[in-house]
């Protein structure tokens, strides 16, 4: 049975399997890459991604599965700047969860400090599900979202990471960069990708989530072990900029994954539990703003 099949029942909506990981998560692990679905809200029209309900209620069916007690709620592109699935999201968590908004240099201030109100710390550009946002807006957003004290993720393909890490470390913020990098989805490009996030966790400004390894990978291959030696290489400089999430409920696949065969990749990557605890509590709290 490969790594992604989906064989068992399931404890969790959009998750495979019923097992929990190998390895106990410590006290206050964080998932730092989730999103929520609510039916009854409208998609963005030219939405490239679209899902049925996947409710904050539904994730905590996965959160007691794993062990986790924090998370992080990314506003998906499907709905564009509409945070309304998002904030009641925060709403529900409370002070367990923080949120990563969509935002434009359109955003008006009165709206940005109603987002930071409700726990956002961050903005995503996500140039991959193209939607709302584009690589252009993060030069005239920084200065409004470094005032809040928010950073800027980023979800890129390969080649347009390449492009842009310097244009990113130039604009003297913290930047998220979602999904491995994307490392290994290009094999030819995979040794650039390698030197380029460790150019970027080098700069400390950098963050590299371990989240949605199915697509780091090439789309025709479900192993995911190809990633075994491009985390090995960052972990042993960089294990203080890493963090790791689920990103559940896993838009992009058709087969929902097993999170914990997820999880327990973790641990085979960080074999040490206390570098493998401060990805999971200490590094989330530090960029995400948790207390306690």
């Amino acid at each position: 049975m490969d790594e992604l099949s989906t064989g068992g029942p399931t404890t969790a909506p959009h998750s495979a399997g019923n097992d929990k990981p190998s390895f106990p998560m410590p006290a206050n692990a964080c998932d730092c890459h989730m999103h929520v679905f609510d039916p009854a809200l409208p998609f963005t029209p030219n939405a490239v991604l679209t899902h049925g309900a996947a409710t904050a209620q539904q994730y905590q069916s996965l959160q007691r599965r794993l062990g986790i007690t924090r998370s992080i709620v990314v506003q998906p592109s499907s709905y564009g700047t509409d945070h309304r699935a998002l904030l009641a999201a925060l709403e529900y968590f409370g002070d367990s969860a923080r949120g990563i908004a969509v935002v434009t240099p359109d955003t008006p201030d009165a709206e940005l400090e109603q987002l930071a109100a409700a726990g956002v710390v961050g903005a995503r550009l996500n140039l991959v599900q193209r939607g709302a946002t584009d690589i252009a807006m993060a030069r005239p957003l920084t200065s409004r979202l470094r005032r809040l004290g928010w950073h800027v993720q980023v979800h890129m393909l390969p080649e347009a990471f390449l492009h842009e890490i310097d244009s990113l470390l130039a604009l003297d913020i913290d930047i998220v960069v979602d999904h491995f990098a994307r490392a290994c989805s290009n094999e030819a490009l995979a040794p650039l990708v390698g030197r380029a996030v460790h150019k970027l966790l080098a700069s400390g400004r950098g963050w590299l989530k371990l989240s949605g390894a199915y697509m780091a990978i090439p789309s025709e291959s479900n192993n995911l072990h190809r990633l075994d030696d491009f985390v090995a290489s960052i972990a042993q400089q960089f294990s203080s900029r890493l963090v790791w999430g689920t990103d559940w409920p896993h838009a992009t696949e058709v087969d929902k994954p097993n999170d914990a065969t997820l999880a327990n990749l973790l641990a085979k990557w960080i074999s040490e539990p206390s570098v493998r605890d401060a990805i999971l509590v200490s590094n989330p709290a530090q960029l995400y703003r948790f207390t306690g």
